[in-house]
């Protein structure tokens, strides 16, 4: 087990399903403290996961992420790890076609978003003598993305935020690194799939073969390893590592 991570308080947003569940129960699993957040009120996995708290908060609103980090470090009593995991998919469709609503919203949440909780926590995480912030990108922030333009092109700038945010904090002993998935098991990627699949006319059974055929492995990403590197990122074994976009997407060489 990665050590070091025993007693560091983090805060994972959108935490409530998906990548986000799995990063609250490895980090609390390792020993962490946790706090988390997500837009619905909807807690029951983490309930079962003595002293997970939580809080109701979309990030891209910054009087709730105001609120939140005033109840996380409230409960915590400081902040030693930031995850920044919530993110939307956004529209699919041609850039022509998409609502500029939708490029707007996708853009607050997956951007914007970390921008709002990053702010705050810094101040927090240079009191720390372990600070780490992860940022979740994507394969989209890595290879270009047809279709997704208003989703790739925010992923792509999280890659440029964390880099530049690992030379800005780095002074102060605070390592800043970016995951970009590949297409992980679970509802959403179904979602995308099926999304796809409507747009261009053809089976959500072929869009998924087509994607993971673009990779060497052939098969989805379980959410639980992207959480193994989050716990890893925050440990004393990661300590070293800063700047770093790392892809966990079965080798991917294109997207489809």
């Amino acid at each position: 087990m990665a050590s070091g991570i025993d007693g560091l308080r983090v805060l994972v947003t959108a935490g409530g399903s998906g990548i986000g569940l799995e990063m609250v129960r490895a980090f609390h699993a390792a020993g962490a403290r946790v706090h988390t957040c997500d837009v619905r009120d909807d807690f029951a996995a983490t309930a079962d996961l003595d002293g997970v708290t939580s809080s109701l908060a979309d990030v891209s609103d910054r009087g709730d992420v105001d609120r939140l980090f005033a109840e996380a470090i409230g409960t915590l009593g400081g902040l030693d790890v930031l995850v920044n995991n919530a993110g939307i998919a956004g529209p699919t469709g041609r850039v022509e076609e998409i609502d500029p609503a939708e490029w707007d919203r996708t853009l607050a949440v997956d951007i914007t978003g970390q921008f709002n909780c990053t702010r705050l926590a810094v101040p927090h995480l240079k009191q720390s003598a372990n600070a780490s912030i992860v940022n979740l990108s994507s394969l989209a922030g890595r290879l270009g993305f047809p279709m997704r333009t208003p989703y790739a092109a925010a992923k792509w700038a999280v890659v440029g935020f964390t880099k530049s945010l690992a030379i800005e904090l780095g002074g102060f002993g605070i390592r800043v690194n970016a995951i970009l998935p590949g297409s992980v098991d679970g509802p959403r990627i179904q979602s995308v799939f099926a999304n796809k699949a409507a747009a261009i006319g053809k089976s959500v059974e072929a869009v998924q073969e087509a994607a993971l055929s673009a990779t060497s492995l052939h098969r989805l990403i379980p959410p639980q390893h992207l959480a193994a590197m989050a716990v890893f990122l925050a440990s004393h074994e990661g300590s070293s590592i800063s700047g770093q976009a790392l892809s966990i997407d079965g080798d991917a060489q294109v997207m489809v």
